[in-house]
């Protein structure tokens, strides 16, 4: 039995007509997920607060949630309130006609990553699965990459100051490098970051690059593998064994966080990877088989893709491969030929050695 922590507000998390994320997957996904695995003993649906200004703080600066606030609460009710947008978020923040009400759903998704960890520490679920969650780009005073709150970098500090871990692992598989995530903790041991991303220079954000490993005393606790153009199951598959599964091992965490949704598919419109569905429950599946370290204690944060007819399916892939679930979920679109004979296995291979070769005086197990 796994938690999944879902309300129709998410729907809110809209940035209005003519921009690529929209409210719409909120709806889209339960529906589907309920069509296709009842509630029953596999699963429970919880609901979520929102983030309080004193949650926020932990990650944000006040300045930051005091305009971000009055900016998006503005252009929902259809005022013009640029203010200093461009001090506090990119262009792609700024919403297109009809926006939902973003800011409070950044707070539920907040709220969400929050109880998400409560529910684990306090030994009530050992897997927790947060709909909406992943907004990796965001940073403590800047919104950029559709992101405005970052739960990611939520979710493992509260684990950290308010649970007092010492050991949390994040797991990033989306087709995007999770820069803010990592300024968050580009200097602290206490979070391994370990980042699966198609290769920075084919894509926003432009960060990620394997020599990328960490500052100060969390030298080595950063691992950005940036994935060759149209990397498939095999390639993923040969990352998480050859370096996210010994590193893992090695540092022993207390919990993983993994966040990422669809757009590593080779259908997304945004990204240029090669997952098919089923490398999702790959993905999944192999999450599941790492957090037996940490006795099964793990948080999935899923929001990203940007094809509807492919995320359900691929949402449901990563849900059931992560929790062990039987269901048959298919590929919804032709695998098109250069996507079964492109996998770059051997260019993989070569990101691989190096990263070890950046790597291995911090990790015995990357010698």
């Amino acid at each position: 039995m796994i938690a999944i922590l879902y309300r129709e507000e998410l729907k809110e998390y809209d940035f209005g007509v003519g921009h690529p994320f929209r409210g719409s997957r909120y709806v889209i996904f339960p529906r589907f997920l309920k069509s296709r695995l009842p509630e029953n003993d596999n699963y429970r649906i919880l609901e979520a607060d929102w983030a309080t200004d004193e949650d926020l703080l932990m990650i944000c600066e006040r300045e930051y949630i005091e305009f971000t606030k009055e900016y998006y609460r503005a252009v929902h009710k259809g005022l013009r309130y640029d203010g200093r947008f461009y001090r506090f978020h990119s262009e792609d923040n700024r919403p297109g006609r009809n926006p939902g009400k973003l800011e409070e759903a950044a707070r539920l998704i907040i709220g969400q990553a929050k109880l998400a960890a409560d529910l684990i520490q306090e030994g009530k679920f050992r897997k927790v699965v947060s709909i909406g969650g992943g907004m990796h780009h965001a940073k403590r005073d800047y919104g950029e990459g559709f992101c405005i709150y970052n739960d990611v970098a939520f979710t493992a500090r509260y684990l950290i100051e308010k649970h007092g871990l010492k050991r949390v692992l994040v797991i990033d598989t989306d087709a995007h490098a999770g820069n803010g995530t990592c300024e968050y903790f580009y200097s602290d041991p206490r979070v391994l970051f370990i980042d699966l991303h198609q290769d920075p220079s084919t894509i926003y954000p432009g960060t990620g690059f394997a020599s990328e490993i960490g500052s100060g005393e969390g030298r080595g606790y950063t691992i950005n593998i940036p994935m060759p153009l149209y990397s498939g199951y095999a390639s993923y598959q040969k990352v998480f064994e050859e370096v996210v599964q010994p590193v893992t091992e090695e540092f022993k965490p207390q919990i993983i966080i993994r966040n990422g949704g669809s757009d590593p598919h080779f259908d997304d419109p945004l990204t240029r990877l090669g997952l098919p569905v089923e490398g999702f429950r790959m993905i999944g599946e192999k999450v599941r088989a790492l957090a037996e370290v940490c006795g099964g204690k793990e948080i999935d944060l899923i929001a990203s893709g940007y094809n509807e007819k492919v995320l359900p399916h691929a949402w449901l892939a990563l849900i059931s491969g992560l929790a062990g679930f039987k269901v048959e979920v298919r590929e919804p679109t032709s695998i098109p030929e250069r996507i079964t004979k492109m996998d770059p296995v051997k260019e993989t291979e070569n990101v691989i050695e190096e990263v070890k070769r950046n790597l291995k005086d911090y990790w015995r197990s990357l010698h």
